[in-house]
């Protein structure tokens, strides 16, 4: 049987991943309802991580418990990883020992590599290029407010990075325009744009780009491992912070999202933040719920 990993948004095709989303409502719905769900039992997830995060960690690990299997969390240091053990031999010996592997780390080659080695699937829980596990959520989040998302335009303001790159495929898969308003020298991956011309396209001004979108989202500008760059990345993307005021030049009743940690002030205003149109908060929740519809999808196939 072939081993289905998880590494970028396309490894679904675009009815797998409808499918995905109404499944974590109804796992949303269950988890409310207290009905029981343990559709994994006995499963363990391998939980790698070279970059640390909370909801990341919280959400796997949770969904696993509320599945009926395991999760073992595992650091640089936990890891021979961390001393030089080659990627192929970890995932050698990991995927004879667990169930999934999910990695979240630097470089997408290394997560690569990893699923070229391993035994049972493996999922990007973030690399410096691809975030899909996010995306699954704030798609979700979106459904369940606002229905269809094809045929609609996203407007994403900032930074051009792992999530703008998950955006754009979801943007592909889905059939909506995707918006990207960031300064020069901030795109997204030139590839992505110029295989997905038809679904994106770069507009400076983030007033012009929000224009018309159903839904607005953003991250921080400096991401993990480029914290050397704050003070010159700060002042690139000044002009870029969304608050309530450019939300109005959007839809009506569109959608902000963020995937946290906000840093308010900066790329949105606390205001914002708790504005009744930001589902900040769903969106996060939606991490618990997606990744649980991912987990069964990988391993109930």
């Amino acid at each position: 049987m072939v081993v289905r990993h998880f590494l970028t948004l396309p490894d679904l095709s675009r009815n797998e991943l409808l499918a995905l989303l109404k499944r974590a409502s109804e796992l949303k719905i269950m988890q409310r309802k207290h009905i029981p769900h343990e559709y994994l039992p006995n499963r363990v997830l391998g939980m790698v991580f070279e970059k640390s995060s909370t909801r990341t960690r919280v959400s796997f690990e949770a969904a696993m418990t509320h599945l009926g299997g395991s999760a073992i969390f595992l650091s640089p240091s936990d890891t021979q990883l961390g001393r030089g053990e080659p990627i192929e031999d970890t995932a050698r010996v990991l995927s004879r020992m667990v169930d999934c592997i999910m990695v979240r780390t630097f470089a997408h080659a290394k997560i690569e590599r990893m699923a070229q080695y391993s035994s049972v699937p493996v999922i990007n829980a973030l690399t410096d290029e691809h975030h899909p596990c996010q995306l699954l959520a704030d798609l979700q989040t979106y459904y369940e407010h606002r229905g269809d998302i094809s045929g609609k335009t996203v407007t994403w303001v900032g930074d051009g990075n792992n999530m703008c790159n998950s955006f754009i495929h979801a943007a592909a898969l889905l059939d909506f325009e995707l918006v990207v308003a960031c300064p020069e020298g901030y795109e997204p991956m030139q590839s992505l744009l110029d295989k997905h011309k038809t679904n994106v396209r770069i507009v400076r001004n983030p007033a012009e780009a929000v224009k018309n979108a159903a839904m607005v989202a953003t991250d921080v500008w400096a991401s993990m491992g480029q914290e050397a760059e704050q003070q010159k990345r700060k002042e690139a993307f000044a002009g870029y912070e969304v608050t309530t005021h450019l939300m109005e030049q959007a839809a009506d009743n569109a959608l902000f999202l963020h995937c946290l940690p906000a840093h308010r002030g900066e790329e949105v205003s606390a205001e914002l933040m708790e504005d009744p149109n930001s589902v900040v908060w769903d969106e996060a929740e939606n991490r618990l719920h997606a990744q649980k519809a991912l987990l069964e999808f990988l391993l109930c196939a």
